[in-house]
């Protein structure tokens, strides 16, 4: 239970310029790759969130030493000191990223045991096709409990998925990274952090090939050297503070982004009639007309992103008409809509599919965050409506977004945290 409540005065639109934080996404990926090195790493433009202190204690717990500059976003690991290859059960529970290092110990000892993942409840999420990926390579594998183990000496080979698995195509990457011999990935991830994974590899001294397709090669090095690694900009931070300013009627300017990893929300957003236009490492959004009601549908990289479905549904809300919704990613994703209901929204949830009729106002209500990305629905829903909203369980916010109140009021939002009353 969270201390405090996050309370939101709405109606006000975001005006002003901001700045994108680096990827979480991309973050809890390289950090579990240092590891793999037999050298120390630098990784700089780390944002300042959970999911890296998470991440940061694991590393400790092995015996890693790490030195974390929240004020310089820079994180130094030196592996050598490593002396355990189990992950404790505490630390494992409190992410969904924590099976990372399963794939970063098998890669680099032959050997992990990881508690089952913990992290936001958004519906199953299986590890069966990383696991598939660590048999193909040599690794006997078993599930007793609470934990999986994993042992055994990684050799390149072919791995099929049965599904696109953004986690299993980077796990299945980690483990090849130190294999000996080729290993190949069809039907692999294509997202960009995905892609900054095998740059960041390839800056150690492996050989990766064909991230950002379906087919991926990694040729397995014996040693890896150390490096000195940016992280790319939060691709669903951008996002989420695109669909803010739109949602609020705004005018801001988001510096320090990637404009083609936005071009599914983008088009989108056009369709709705907000303007988006482009620079080189910026994008802004306007509002120049009332917002009408668009259909969408998640899909894998580059289709429109499963974690932009919630702010971006919160939005829809309010738009002109009745919009469809399909989630196809994960199956518990509309729990945000529920709570809205309580501020006004008109919504119907039939399995994966959320029917939104646009309503031409919300009123500020308590509603409860219950995973990280519809708590940030649930800020704009608040930024959007009438009144106070009180959003508790805002902890999950936390988790993936680098001091998002602080960037909101800059913008001219009227929120703020309250100590929850004891008792």
């Amino acid at each position: 239970m969270d201390s405090y409540k996050l309370l939101i005065t709405g109606g006000i639109p975001l005006m002003g310029e901001t700045y994108v934080s680096g990827g979480k996404n991309t973050s809890v990926a390289v950090i579990a790759a240092t590891l793999l090195s037999d050298e120390i790493c630098v990784l700089e433009n780390l944002p300042d969130i959970e999911d890296v202190h998470v991440l940061i204690d694991i590393l400790r717990d092995l015996g890693a030493q790490v030195e974390y500059q929240p004020e310089a976003r820079r994180l130094t690991v030196d592996p050598r000191g490593v002396n355990s290859c189990k992950v404790p059960y505490r630390q494992s529970q409190r992410m969904r990223a924590s099976y990372y290092m399963l794939g970063a110990l098998l890669g680099k000892f032959g050997q992990a045991e990881v508690g089952y993942p913990g992290g936001c409840s958004i519906g199953a999420r299986p590890v069966d096709q990383h696991l598939k990926a660590f048999r193909a390579m040599g690794a006997e594998v078993k599930e007793r409990g609470a934990k999986i183990t994993a042992k055994g000496k990684m050799v390149g080979n072919s791995v099929v998925f049965d599904r696109i698995t953004v986690g299993g195509t980077i796990n299945a990457m980690l483990a090849a990274a130190r294999a000996e011999g080729n290993t190949v990935l069809y039907n692999a991830a294509r997202e960009p952090h995905v892609v900054d994974l095998a740059n960041f590899l390839n800056s150690m001294g492996c050989r990766v090939k064909g991230a950002g397709t379906d087919t991926i090669r990694i040729t397995g090095q014996k040693k890896l050297h150390g490096s000195t690694y940016t992280v790319i900009p939060d691709q669903i931070e951008t996002g989420t503070l695109m669909i803010a300013a739109a949602a609020t009627r705004g005018d801001v300017v988001i510096h320090g982004c990637i404009p083609t990893h936005m071009e599914s929300l983008t088009a989108k957003l056009l369709e709705m009639g907000v303007a988006v236009s482009d620079m080189d490492d910026a994008i802004r959004v306007r509002t120049v007309r009332g917002h009408r009601a668009v259909n969408i549908k998640t899909q894998e990289y580059p289709g429109f992103p499963t974690d932009l479905q919630q702010p971006m549904s919160a939005m829809l809300t309010r738009a002109s008409g009745d919009s469809v919704v399909i989630e196809t990613i994960f199956e518990s994703r509309f729990k945000h809509l529920m709570e809205m209901r309580r501020m006004g929204a008109q919504v119907q949830i039939l399995d994966q599919t959320a029917i939104i009729q646009g309503v031409s106002e919300l009123y500020g209500a308590p509603v409860t965050a219950t995973d990280l990305r519809a708590g940030a629905a649930l800020v704009i829903a608040g930024l959007m409506a009438n009144g106070v909203t009180e959003i508790y369980e805002p902890g999950y916010i936390e988790r993936g977004y680098e001091h998002i109140e602080e960037k909101l009021r800059a913008l001219g939002a009227d929120i703020r945290r309250e100590p929850l009353e004891e008792g």
